[in-house]
This record gives C-alpha cells, sequence and structure tokens, in this order.
C-alpha cells in the first residue's frame, strides 16, 4: 500500500489523483491533502479520506511543513499552479520522498539547486506532465545515449487557427476553451498562448539534459501524441494514449511497474491524427522560452514571472492577449545574466521580475 500526500488536492491533477486513489483502494491510501484556500473541500476530503490537512494560505510554511514531516508519506504529487509550488517540491525533497512533479515552476526556477537536493536526499522526481511523462518513460525504454531528438507535442489550443490581427481582440471565455483538456484558467490561458508549451520546452531541457537545439515542438491539435523521440538513425517513437492526466499520474504512482488499471484504453480505430509547426512569430511566448532556455542564468525565472503576472491581468480582464506576451518581453529586455546559486537568489529574481511586469502595466495604464 503506497501512501500518497496530494499537494493542490482541490485542482485539476489534484482531483485526478484522488479519482485513482478511490478507484484504487488495495493499492494507495492518502498520507495528507493541502489546498490553497477552499477550506471547506479540504475539509470535506480530509473527512473522506481520514488524513491531516494544511490549507496553505492559513497555515504557511509551517503548517505545510509540519504536514509534509509528519504524514509519513511514500510518495507526493505536485499538482500546484505556478511559482507557489516551489517551496512544497523543496520540502517535499528535503524530507527524502519520490517527487511526481506537475508543477513546471519547480524545474524552471531552480533545477540546478533542486537537483542537488534530490541527490542528497535520494528523492525521485518522477514527471507527470503528459508531454515530460511520455518523454521519461520512452528515454527510460531506449536509453538517452540512443536519442538525438526530443518532440513535445502541443495542442495549439483555441486559436491556433486564428490570425494575428484576429489574436488582438480575443477574450478570457475564448481562451478558456480549450479543445481537448479541462484545466485550471492560468494553465488554460497559458497553452492559448504557447507560454505552457515554452516552458514545457525549458523543463524537458532540464530534466533530460538535451541542448535547446535538439528538443522541437509539434501542434497536434487531437493530443493523442503526448510526445516522441527520434533515435540517432532518424526512427521516430512515440506515446499514445487518450487525453486523460491520470495516465501520467499513474505511471508516477507506480513507477517502475507497468500494471493493470481501470483507464480507459486507446482505440486506433476511427483516428484522426494531425501534425502542424507552431508559429512563433503569432505566438511568440514559446519564441521567448527557447531563447530563455538558451541563455540560461536567471531568464528563465524571469520568463516565467513575467508571464504569471501578466497572465493575472488577462484573468481578470485588465488586459488584453496580445499584451501578455509584450509584457514578458518587456521583463526580458532586462538584465538576468545572474546565477541563482542559492534559493534566496531565485526569489530575488522572481521578486523583481513581477515588479517589472507590474511598471510595464503602469506604464500602459
Amino acid at each position: 500500500m503506497k501512501r500518497v500526500l496530494v499537494l493542490g488536492c482541490t485542482g485539476s491533477i489534484g482531483k485526478q489523483t484522488l479519482d485513482i486513489i478511490r478507484s484504487m483502494k488495495n493499492e494507495f491510501t492518502v498520507a495528507g491533502l493541502t489546498c490553497k484556500s477552499s477550506r471547506s473541500e479540504l475539509e470535506s476530503l480530509g473527512r473522506e479520506f481520514n488524513c491531516p490537512v494544511s490549507l496553505y494560505d492559513q497555515d504557511g510554511q509551517e503548517g505545510l511543513e509540519k504536514l509534509i514531516n509528519t504524514c509519513n508519506a511514500d510518495i507526493a504529487v505536485n499538482g500546484i499552479a505556478g511559482s507557489s509550488g516551489l517551496l512544497p517540491s523543496l520540502l517535499v525533497i528535503r524530507r527524502g520522498m519520490d517527487l511526481a512533479l506537475a508543477n513546471k515552476e519547480t524545474v524552471v526556477m531552480a533545477w540546478p539547486l533542486i537537483k542537488k537536493e534530490a541527490e542528497l536526499s535520494k528523492s525521485r522526481i518522477l514527471p507527470v506532465d503528459s508531454e515530460h511523462s511520455a518523454i521519461f518513460n520512452l528515454t527510460q525504454k531506449i536509453g538517452c545515449e540512443n536519442i538525438d531528438e526530443l518532440l513535445i507535442t502541443a495542442s495549439g489550443g483555441p486559436f491556433r487557427n486564428l490570425t494575428s490581427e484576429e489574436l488582438k481582440t480575443v477574450t478570457l471565455e475564448d481562451a478558456l476553451k480549450h479543445p481537448t483538456w479541462n484545466m485550471g484558467k492560468k494553465i488554460t490561458v497559458d497553452s492559448a498562448s504557447l507560454a505552457n508549451k515554452g516552458l514545457e520546452v525549458i523543463e524537458a531541457q532540464r530534466l533530460f539534459n538535451f541542448p535547446t537545439d535538439k528538443i522541437k515542438v509539434i501542434v497536434h491539435p487531437e493530443s493523442l501524441v503526448h510526445s516522441l523521440v527520434r533515435t540517432k538513425d532518424g526512427m521516430l517513437y512515440a506515446q499514445i494514449s487518450n487525453p486523460d492526466m491520470r495516465h501520467p499520474i499513474l505511471g508516477a504512482l507506480k513507477w517502475p511497474e507497468y500494471s493493470y488499471n481501470y483507464l480507459e484504453k486507446f482505440n486506433l480505430f476511427d483516428v484522426k491524427m494531425s501534425f502542424y509547426p507552431p508559429r512563433l512569430d503569432d505566438f511568440p511566448m514559446l519564441k521567448y522560452a527557447y531563447q530563455c532556455a538558451e541563455k540560461g542564468k536567471s531568464y528563465t525565472i524571469a520568463f516565467n514571472a513575467a508571464n504569471e503576472v501578466a497572465v493575472d491581468y488577462f484573468i481578470r480582464k485588465k488586459c488584453t492577449f496580445t499584451e501578455i506576451s509584450q509584457a514578458t518581453s518587456y521583463v526580458l529586455e532586462n538584465d538576468f545574466s545572474q546565477e541563482a546559486d542559492s534559493f534566496e537568489m531565485v526569489f530575488d529574481s522572481d521578486k523583481r521580475a513581477r515588479s517589472l511586469a507590474e511598471d510595464f502595466f503602469q506604464k500602459k495604464a
């Protein structure tokens, strides 16, 4: 029986993790639950699973750390959205438990530091993003030494076919109509702008130690192929499944075992698959992410922070969709060439980038 700590239990990843646990009671039990602010839902889930809970907004770091240190979990699923997921990842790793990681920002903001902490504590980091879960499984089977390229698929979001002029007038409601995935607001907007795919490029570069010119993005609207690898002999290998995040979550929970489960199997019949190159000029967030991945240093921190601030403005209907990329470009014009050698420096760079993004919107007001 594996004991699972669910960080961000009321979000999309958290809810799907709990669905797995409910459906596989002989294999998993809940060791603890956290969420940001949904007190009544958190307390209800705590009663259902008879486990300790922590409300992150109220209990703060002390309450979260106490829960992580006392819940006796074997593995934690981090489904927290945004930069606020970094600290919980660090606390989990320092405790020495395995981390099923859906929080991209942990890797984008502080991978060298996180990796070092994991090596010290012997904590295994298992990717939960469907794209990185696919690459992880393919590299485990094929071997990184045999792979020439990583190919990350992107749905293209709801605006895939819009012109640059049409993108200037899209609304929040339009952005939240994702064609294949049901996710939280922030990640859904990121999917529409391709910022999410940009974060995933940075994540892939770091998790799998591949140069950016060996990581390609392919728009695949059906979201059936989750990623591919090209081996040195030119062959392509893909992981294919229904667009259901429970597959990569369960894969991380069960790793390294592959076992029968209750999830729907993919049916090859009557399936259409299409693939297109991304339009970097119309969706520049992906282009900026590549540039930041190449520069390294603190540029990836700045990219993430600027995007978070801009998306928040968009969600509050205080800016246009295209101003998300404009704000990010404004922030990245500044110097972020300092190496973040400590978590304090990570948070300092994050704070500075956020201040610059706020400055952009204040000037626009």
